[in-house]
């Protein structure tokens, strides 16, 4: 393998490209001379990503694809070899992910399992169906997207928190048992990127629409980072083949906060919260 991973003329897995930092990535991939599978349950804004990578250059390929329905995910590694000549995938990138409003005892338990299902479970079984085309790549990667709340975990985030520090988990372990067989495993943790994520959440049945706004209040303080600077990071992170990648200053500093105070850590986290819902947050 090189010291730096080669991104030109190989072919990406993108989840999640409809838009958003999925999308991003998309278009950072093409600049780099990736060749594209794209896959999202959108077809509209799959077929709108598609076009902007299509005019980079990138041979793109669209799967319209809802990565928490397992029959379509078996189907999917097929269906994009067909496409691509048999070519077999180098890079997979599981970013599709969604949110979910309200505590513990506000969500159901459908809406907790439908969380788990997208934002786990399907970077489990997507792994596990491309792994034999990237051991075959001879320098395959895996890029599983976690999330600050994989490092930290504050109220109101259960299901979130619980499928991102899952994620991290999986692909800590994961990376071990690759070791020395061509397969790299990179595992990101984005700090406060603008996209939709938040005001797209589905909320609990036991939130109310007060509770509903403060949380966007918060989101809209904290979600600043353009997605395209945030794609520049990781494959960046990815070209060097780091193992963790931390996105964004708040990214660095809270992966250091919980080091240093593992439980108490969540005191300071409350009072910025509290300061951002009166508007004396960070601008």
């Amino acid at each position: 393998m090189s010291a730096r991973y080669e991104f030109a003329g190989r072919l990406a897995v993108v989840t999640g490209a409809g838009g958003g930092i999925g999308r991003a990535l998309a278009l950072e991939l093409a600049r780099r001379g990736c060749t594209l599978a794209l896959v999202d349950r959108r077809a509209d804004a799959l077929a709108e990503t598609a076009a902007q990578t299509s005019a980079l250059g990138a041979r793109t390929s669209c799967h319209v694809v809802d990565v928490a329905d397992r029959a379509a995910l078996t189907a999917l590694p097929a269906a994009v070899q067909q496409a691509h000549a048999g070519a077999a995938v180098h890079l997979l990138i599981n970013n599709a992910g969604v949110a979910l409003s309200g505590t513990f005892e506000q969500v159901s338990e459908a809406d907790f399992d439908w969380l788990m299902a997208i934002n786990f479970e399907a970077v489990v079984r997507l792994t596990r169906l491309f792994l034999p085309q990237l051991r075959a790549s001879g320098d395959g990667c895996v890029v599983n997207l976690s999330s600050v709340f994989g490092l930290i975990a504050p109220a109101g985030q259960t299901a979130y928190a619980a499928a991102k520090f899952a994620v991290r988990g999986f692909s800590n372990a994961l990376r071990h048992e690759l070791q020395g067989q061509g397969v790299i495993v990179c595992v990101v943790h984005p700090g406060g990127v603008a996209t939709d994520i938040a005001r797209a959440a589905r909320v609990g049945g036991g939130v109310d629409e007060a509770q509903r706004e403060r949380g966007l209040a918060a989101a809209a303080q904290s979600l600043r980072m353009p997605p395209e600077r945030a794609a520049a990071i990781m494959l960046r992170g990815v070209e060097r083949r780091r193992p963790r990648i931390l996105v964004g200053g708040d990214a660095v500093v809270l992966s250091w906060l919980e080091r240093l105070m593992p439980v108490a850590y969540y005191r300071l986290i409350q009072r910025r919260v509290a300061a951002a819902l009166h508007g004396d947050g960070p601008r």
